[in-house]
């Protein structure tokens, strides 16, 4: 009978392994979005719509999966008779998560519980079965004396039990701060239900008689008692595994299902799961029942040397330690939420926000030159200023003096110190001083007369590089200006308002500026600049007599 019931159950677990792998492919995949409406309830979809449209904090809850489950382990009673190793117990249950941390579990458990006792007893006059095998206890008579002809007994029982429980399971680990998910999962819970059992005790042998209790002897003569193992081994021998006899039992005296004992129990439960793939994981599970009776073991009476036998008050309990193989199955469905972290979704929306309506970030520019305000060292220059990338006015020659005061925009060090208006003194070199006193005396014709060209050419610059063309157009006017050394000219670009164009015009103007000193040896002071907003063509540069 029993090796049909092991292999009934190895068909089932194979029949349900089989069932989730063929389910793994057609699951929600590995993860979990918010955005997936596929696996939300008909009923919370009006949550989920205000979550979508920002009116509400919180996604709705999503459908997860149902867990269903098999186990097999060692079944053990704690009462009076110790217990005897090996014993089979196996369950069936199904679990629904409602919420991350809190789920319930209705669960069949279904075992039998053996044990055996290697010391004897002789005052079992109130536990009838010994009594109705034939066994004579130890009794006192009308004047208090013992009888002489008692015979030793060792306790021993068989336990059928079993029972259904509603449990309450809390999820220990699966809020975790610093990883999104885990692949175990610990948990803990207690339930109620109620507990089903049939006690029996093997009080006689094959032959139907009692058993020659008297015959388990040390070699050397006289029981041994004081030897575990050997009496163990003894009774093993002389025993068989028939349990032919009713242990005494509560029928009668509270309800009863069938043959069996029915009393209400208490369960607490902590187990541990290992995840092996998204729709399987093995369990690891210890749970202890409590039930209101004396007699899962058979046996409820305190044994005392002087021949009496007493009632005791202790309850039996017993254990269940089993290894377990359970199943998530649901179609359009997350795994059960015991597996998942709710501090997954918020922790990716800081991470990377898919949902957040973020404002448009603004940077304030008091002074409108381009530089904001939380990197401007100067917050407070006129409008239209050249500003250098920390937002300070450009003093393109270091004379003191910021470029849009200054009108003589690059004073040699010679010439400075300079005036308010950036304008320096500079000294007639050694070399020109003949030629000055000349042109003072007209030597070269009347010195109020410049007689300085006009037909200077106009420049096309689209960046700040200067081309061939250009410098060879730029050779004529250093030409020109070299024979007419009293003549100056002004060098005018003619930008766009914005900030982005005048910028531009301010580099373009330069680097025609510096080819004409640095390349072509004009004196810097002959040379002055001018823009001309929406003037002409951006990309013009005009050159003129001043």
């Amino acid at each position: 009978m029993a090796s049909k019931k092991y292999k009934l159950l190895l068909g089932v677990i194979t029949l349900m392994t089989s069932a989730a792998f063929a389910q793994t492919g057609s699951g929600t995949g590995a993860g979990y979005s918010v955005f997936d409406s596929s696996v939300i309830s008909q009923k919370n979809m009006p949550q989920q719509n205000e979550f979508w449209n920002n009116t509400y904090n919180f996604p709705a809850k999503p459908r997860n999966m149902w867990e269903v489950g098999v186990s097999a382990g060692a079944l053990t009673v704690s009462g009076d008779v110790p217990a005897k190793f090996p014993t089979l117990g196996f369950s069936a249950h199904v679990r629904k998560a409602f919420g991350y941390i809190f789920s319930l579990r209705l669960q069949y458990l279904n075992g039998n519980a053996k044990g055996m006792n290697w010391q004897p007893a002789a005052n079992y006059g109130s536990n009838t079965p010994w009594v109705a095998a034939g066994y004579i206890p130890l009794r006192r008579d009308d004047q208090g004396n013992l009888n002489t002809n008692a015979q030793n007994v060792f306790y021993n029982y068989k336990a059928h039990v079993q029972d259904l429980s509603l449990e309450g399971i809390f999820t220990l680990n699966n809020v975790r701060f610093h990883k999104q998910k885990t692949g175990f999962n610990l948990y803990g819970g207690a339930g109620l239900g109620f507990t089903w059992y049939h006690t029996k005790v093997n009080a006689k042998g094959a032959d139907g008689n009692p058993y020659n209790f008297a015959s388990i002897v040390a070699p050397t003569g006289g029981f041994v008692y004081d030897n575990r193992k050997a009496v163990t081994k003894a009774l093993n021998a002389l025993l068989d595994n028939t349990y032919e006899s009713d242990a005494e039992s509560e029928n009668g005296r509270r309800p009863t299902l069938g043959s069996n004992t029915l009393k209400p129990s208490g369960t607490v439960i902590l187990g541990v799961a290992y995840k092996l793939s998204k729709r399987i994981n093995l369990a690891l599970e210890d749970r202890h029942t409590f039930v209101k009776t004396d007699l899962l073991d058979g046996q409820r009476w305190q044994e005392h040397s002087r021949g009496d036998a007493v009632l005791t008050s202790d309850y039996d309990s017993y254990n269940y330690l089993s290894l377990g193989l359970n199943f998530n199955l649901g179609a359009k469905a997350v795994e059960p939420l015991w597996w998942l972290n709710p501090l997954d979704y918020a922790y990716s929306e800081l991470n990377n926000p898919k949902h957040m309506k973020l404002p448009k970030p603004v940077f304030d520019d008091t002074d409108g030159d381009g530089v904001t305000d939380q990197l401007d060292r100067e917050p407070n220059t006129p409008a239209g200023a050249p500003v250098d990338t920390h937002g300070v006015a450009k003093d393109t020659d270091g004379d003191g003096v910021p470029d849009y005061k200054d009108k003589q925009l690059i004073t040699p060090t010679d010439c400075q110190p300079v005036d308010a208006d950036g304008v320096g003194k500079c000294p007639d070199p050694a070399c020109c001083k003949e030629i000055n006193d000349k042109l003072n005396s007209g030597a070269y014709g009347d010195p109020t007369k410049k007689d300085c060209a006009t037909d200077y050419p106009s420049l096309t610059l689209k960046g700040v590089s200067l081309s061939a063309d250009n410098k060879a157009m730029l050779s004529t006017v250093a030409g020109k200006l070299k024979d007419k050394p009293t003549c100056a000219i002004t060098l005018t670009a003619y930008p766009k308002a914005d900030k982005r164009s005048q910028s531009l015009a301010d580099k373009k103007l330069e680097a025609v500026k510096n080819y004409l000193v640095e390349k072509l040896g004009i004196s810097a002071d002959r040379i002055t600049t001018d823009k001309v907003i929406d003037g002409g063509d951006a990309n013009t540069i005009d050159i003129k007599s001043n």
